[in-house]
């Protein structure tokens, strides 16, 4: 029987690398592999051996899309693609245990996510770059700009928080009705994946009972590894302490979010201080950028033109 989810893959990697970008796996150490997205324009076809080329440095200012827990880099950022590509040199990777990426490496903090991450962009020529981190992304963007601040220029957060604390994590899952985060995000039935989508956005669509068990199928594997993922991302609150960023940090948040509340985001704007700005989307939840596409383009948009005309007027 068809999986309807999987038979339209071919179609947004398609409209993918009409956009620009294509498919490029990278070993980032022995028996680490990451999938990323790469602007077609730094690909070479072949070296003068007949071996493949190294990828050039890219020509335009370089972005970084970090997607979350329920799907993999191009599904999450489909609609980013296309509007960012033109002026940006756009870069999607699937984290690790996501997509085609996988490690047989134990370590499963969000550091480690991050590592490679760094590493991937430096074999691919990027030497700095703005992270634009969602949901689970944005605390591997937080543990980037944390690690190798020389390589950031500026950041973009979605639905995300500095560290998921243990106070946060069992204040967030009460108020949700979930025992877990397991419980939440790994969902295993049809009625699971629909209280999950309910929560994560600002007015629930009709899909039918099918598609929801083909998402599952496809989106959902490495199961034991994710679970692995959502125990090492949760840290004593003791553990946590706020790191001073010297650069721009913009919040972009749907204003309906129920996962990380629009409250959850204005305490940490304060927590990062005079760096950090703020702005909400009306009429989204936690999936913003799939909710509202094109607002969420235009803002941000906007933010990284910011961050590119002070640099030229600081130059």
């Amino acid at each position: 029987m068809v999986n309807w989810v999987e038979a339209q893959k071919p179609l947004l990697n398609g409209l993918m690398k009409m956009a620009g970008v294509v498919p490029y796996t990278l070993e980032i150490e022995p028996g680490t592999k990451m999938n990323f997205w790469v602007p077609k324009e730094i690909l070479k076809k072949k070296s003068r051996t007949g071996k493949p080329a190294k990828p050039d440095k890219p020509t335009k200012p370089a972005i970084l899309l970090i997607h979350g827990f329920a799907a993999e880099g191009i599904v999450t950022w489909q609609f980013q693609v296309g509007a960012l590509s033109k002026k940006y040199s756009v870069y999607i990777p699937d984290l690790l245990f996501f997509g085609g990426s996988y490690s047989d490496n134990s370590d499963r903090s969000p550091a480690f996510q991050a590592n490679c991450l760094v590493k991937g962009l430096r074999i691919l020529g990027v030497d700095k770059f703005v992270p634009v981190g969602f949901s689970y992304g944005g605390m591997v963007a937080f543990k980037i700009a944390e690690a190798y601040p020389e390589m950031v220029r500026a950041m973009v957060v979605s639905g995300s928080i500095l560290a998921m604390t243990d106070s946060i994590s069992e204040s967030s899952l009460n108020r949700l009705g979930f025992s877990s985060s397991k419980e939440l995000l790994l969902p295993t039935s049809v009625k699971e994946l629909k209280a999950l989508f309910t929560i994560a956005v600002h007015k629930p669509l009709w899909f039918p009972k099918r598609l929801f068990k083909d998402f599952i199928e496809v989106m959902f594997n490495n199961r034991k590894e994710r679970a692995e993922l959502l125990e090492a991302v949760e840290v004593s609150n003791k553990d946590v302490t706020i790191p001073h960023f010297p650069w721009k940090i913009h919040l972009l948040w749907g204003e309906s979010d129920q996962i990380f509340d629009f409250e959850l985001a204005k305490n940490m704007k304060t927590e990062l201080g005079e760096n950090a700005t703020i702005e909400s989307i009306k009429k989204a939840g936690h999936l913003v950028q799939l909710e509202r596409p094109c607002v969420y383009n235009r803002r941000l948009k906007k933010f990284l033109a910011s961050v590119h005309s002070e640099e030229k007027l600081i130059q």
